[in-house]
């Protein structure tokens, strides 16, 4: 019975990882087209910057809730 417990803590400690990966590479994702962004339309600056800040806070926020989840 132990092992069963062992294993599902590693499990979590794996799925806590994924987690931690995909909201790296969302924030990322989010940052990357938003250089994009505003190398094509520079005038736009500030309204790029505000939608990347909001869609990155958000991101973070889902990635908690699912760390705290497991």
């Amino acid at each position: 019975m132990e092992s069963v417990e062992v294993m599902a803590g590693a499990i979590k400690l794996i799925g806590a990882g994924l987690v931690v990966i995909g909201v790296g590479v969302g924030i990322g994702r989010i940052g990357g087209s938003a250089m994009d962004a505003i190398a094509r339309q520079p005038e736009a600056t500030s309204k790029i910057q505000t939608a990347m800040l909001i869609a990155a806070a958000l991101i973070e926020g889902i990635g908690f809730a699912a760390l705290f989840a497991v």
